[in-house]
């Protein structure tokens, strides 16, 4: 890098109390080393748990906090070790930017599971710089945690599957759910959920979404292809799902009940919870006993996944269903999508932003 180990600055959007409210913010960058990669953001996807960390949801946010973590940029230097991209690649950057390396996790190819990752914001590197995400215009990042977009993959698309597409391609290829023919069930269509839906489909499964309404009826049956959809406070249409799904992917991010969902599950089904719930969950043990099902967390996805998830899209020719606003947006964002007011993922056009306002302020 041309600038290796040299400073560099930053401009991007942080949080700087729990109340979530996001300002103009300018910060240095850590110190650059042989093995990174300088990125210049091109788009970062808004992730709900993006809400919970500006708003301290989890009692871990450590402020001023620049959040995002589905970063899709262009190179711009690279460090004098780096093998893996030159000048001018577009790459993506996803939820972390740095593990250990020795534990068994790192060493599976599972670097997700480290106990000593570092999230992309809202941690600290190794030499005690604070991490910032993808609402800025620029990131430095090691290249084993950067992935290259395939080729005429447009980058607002590429942004959603390096989390929200890792995140469903993860369990459905550990558990060894991608034979065509399988029954799956999507509760909650969201962000991850309507990925959920669109890879499901691709890897040839009957796709029920689950919903706590009928509201989103018709987008997921005309415009995602889902071939049933169920309301869960329907206690008829439940009862018709009894023991007919060979998984059920939970994406719901806040308490909800776990037994009317183990009741739709065969033989050996497996229900998989990705939502970050700061409150515990409950169940019966016969609903889990008498069906062998299987209670299962997944967390996002390897980089080796992640880089997969991308070329079966690719192949695919899989598309997330997104809106795009600017940075200056980002404050409404947040707030229409604690109302689940979006269809269904937002992409930051940061590049075409003015990051920059009078009321920046500046800070280590």
């Amino acid at each position: 890098m041309g600038s290796e180990g040299g400073e560099k600055k930053a401009l991007g959007w942080a949080a700087r109390d729990p109340s979530g409210v996001l300002a103009p913010y300018s910060y240095t960058l850590r110190s650059t080393g042989a093995d990174d990669v300088y990125i210049k953001v091109i788009c970062c996807g808004i992730c709900h748990t993006d809400i919970h960390q500006i708003k301290n949801d989890l009692g871990m946010s450590n402020y001023p906090m620049v959040p995002g973590h589905e970063v899709v940029g262009e190179v711009v230097e690279v460090g004098s070790d780096v093998s893996k991209f030159t000048v001018g690649d577009v790459v993506g950057v996803g939820v972390i930017v740095g593990c250990c390396g020795s534990c068994k996790p790192c060493s599976s190819e599972l670097e997700q599971y480290c106990n000593k990752r570092i999230w992309s914001y809202n941690d600290v590197y190794t030499d005690g710089k604070p991490t910032q995400g993808g609402f800025a215009d620029t990131m430095i990042v090691n290249q084993k945690f950067v992935v290259k977009i395939p080729e005429g993959m447009a980058v607002e698309q590429a942004a959603p599957l390096l989390c929200a597409g890792v995140t469903v391609y993860s369990p459905l290829s550990h558990f060894g759910l991608m034979a065509s023919g399988l029954k799956g069930g999507i509760l909650g269509l969201g962000g991850v959920g309507h990925m959920g839906v669109k890879i499901a489909k691709a890897m040839g499964h009957h796709v029920t979404v689950i919903s706590s309404s009928d509201k989103k009826k018709e987008e997921a049956m005309e415009h995602l292809g889902a071939d049933d959809y169920v309301v869960s406070s329907d206690p008829a249409e439940m009862q018709r799902l009894a023991d007919t799904l060979d998984y059920i992917i939970d994406t719901v991010p806040v308490f909800h009940p776990l037994e009317p969902y183990l009741a739709c599950l065969k033989l050996d089904g497996k229900l998989i919870l990705m939502g970050v719930i700061n409150t515990p969950l409950q169940f019966l043990t016969p609903l889990v006993i008498l069906g062998r099902k299987v209670i299962s967390g997944s967390f996002i996805g390897s980089i080796k996944e992640t880089e997969e998830v991308l070329a079966f899209c690719k192949e695919k020719g899989l598309t997330s269903t997104i809106e795009t606003v600017k940075i200056d947006e980002l404050n409404t964002a947040f707030e229409r999508l604690s109302k689940n007011d979006v269809r269904y993922r937002f992409v930051v056009d940061v590049a075409g932003s003015n990051l920059v306002e009078e009321a920046a302020t500046t800070t280590n």
